[in-house]
């Protein structure tokens, strides 16, 4: 009999460790925790329970699995993260990277903190100001956060319920977005890629998602608008769909701007950013900007990967916060541009995008997606952890690039390999 009770006793535990191991085997399993639903969607593909794309190796980490590094960077007065000072060896390396004629037309930026303890920093043309398109919407991010952590400094769980019961539903700031996103219906089991539309619905959290995995441009103007009432409410954010109504039609275009402006530039000057070096200053869509006065926005490459060397170091807004927006950060719809490459495909990849680009008219020329001639803008930040589940190479990257008439996607794809292999070869060579 005791044996018997032994051998069931050992069983139960192996059928607990197997469930457990099954919980923790995809990045997409924190449904529960957050009311996401596109990652319920994803858990039940990669289940084979319905059909749906298989993640790549690199993108099978369990919420609980994705970490803050903490490596260890120089501080300044204030208490804000700063980079190393530039290594001059690693920096000619990364610019031996680019065709010879492309080397003013690109900013590169990378940390690499594969041993915490002796981050090293390089660089090439690091103060390239540019716009960035999409990568802005990781400040839209920070605001958000620093919002919330302003208004309950210690009490983290009043943020979790404020993103996660915060009921939003899209109005004509969300007008009008090219990009779709996976609207699943979690009791029907279905699911419905596209646009996002005047009406759609779902919590904080789920908006933030939009706005970082599928890029939505309408999704991130719908947190702007939040970022926006939560500076002006304060702790009597949410205070209810009419109150927010009424003080957005109520509120001129230009004093509505301003409140818009100062909650995205706080997120940033309140973690010690200069926003004559980074700051996004507007919606992402027309109907936005025509209910609140913008103003230009830009970023360098090195204040991009000050970015998320801070979020890195959990003193963006704080460690909560950048714990949060490093998962929001991780892939785990299609790869795209810099993050595409096959060299990545057992990383763990943190990843923003942004394109612009605009064609004139030429003869022979056909205006192409990132492939314009008059402006080829494209931005790409990352975080790689390498291979994603014993990660021994961990790096962060900015690259913003402005080169004409070649395709840029392909072109960071590209850029994304050599500096993976270049990082690879000197860890191989250090062992």
């Amino acid at each position: 009999m005791n044996n018997q009770k032994s051998f069931l006793f050992a069983m139960l535990t192996l059928l607990m460790l197997v469930v457990a191991a099954v919980a923790q085997a995809y990045p997409i399993d924190a449904y529960p925790e957050t009311g996401i639903k596109r990652l319920e969607f994803y858990r039940l593909a990669q289940l084979g329970e319905i059909r749906g794309r298989q993640l790549p190796a690199g993108g099978k980490l369990g919420v609980d699995d994705i970490e803050l590094n903490y490596p260890v960077l120089p501080v300044d007065a204030a208490g804000h993260v700063q980079l190393p000072q530039r290594d001059v060896l690693l920096s000619r390396r990364i610019s031996d990277l680019l065709a010879a004629e492309d080397l003013p037309r690109y900013g590169i930026a990378v940390l690499d903190y594969s041993d915490p303890d002796n981050p090293v920093y390089a660089s090439h043309n690091d103060d390239f100001h540019s716009n960035v398109g999409s990568v802005g919407k990781m400040i839209v991010g920070v605001a958000v956060m620093q919002q919330l952590a302003d208004i309950y400094p210690n009490d983290i769980e009043a943020r979790r319920r404020i993103l996660r019961d915060t009921r939003i539903v899209a109005d004509e700031y969300s007008n009008y977005d090219h990009h779709e996103v996976p609207l699943f219906d979690v009791a029907a089991r279905d699911l419905d890629y596209r646009k996002l539309r005047v009406g759609d619905e779902g919590n904080l959290w789920e908006w933030l998602d939009w706005m970082f995995s599928a890029s939505s441009n309408a999704a991130a103007s719908m947190v702007v608008q939040q970022a926006t009432l939560l500076n002006h409410f304060g702790r009597d954010y949410p205070a209810g769909v009419q109150a927010h109504q009424d003080w957005l039609e109520q509120t001129s275009h230009h004093d509505e701007g301003a409140v818009t402006v100062d909650a995205l530039t706080h997120g940033l000057t309140a973690n010690g950013f200069d926003t004559n070096l980074i700051r996004q200053g507007s919606y992402f869509t027309r109907g936005g900007k025509r209910a609140a006065a913008g103003v230009t926005s830009y970023a360098t490459p090195r204040e991009l990967v000050r970015l998320l060397a801070m979020m890195e170091a959990g003193t963006l807004v704080d460690d909560w916060s950048s714990l949060e927006l490093k998962r929001l950060l991780y892939m785990t719809q299609r790869r795209i541009r810099y993050a595409s490459h096959p060299a990545l495909h057992d990383s763990a990849v943190y990843f923003k995008s942004g394109s612009l680009y605009g064609c004139k008219p030429e003869p022979d020329f056909v205006c192409q997606k990132y492939k314009g001639n008059r402006i080829n803008i494209l931005g790409s930040v990352a975080i790689i952890e390498s291979p994603a589940d014993d990660p021994q190479l961990k790096y962060a990257v900015a690259v913003v690039s402005n080169v004409l008439y070649k395709n840029s996607a392909v072109a960071h794809q590209t850029l994304a390999m050599r500096i993976h292999r270049l990082l690879e070869s000197i860890h191989g060579e250090a062992r």
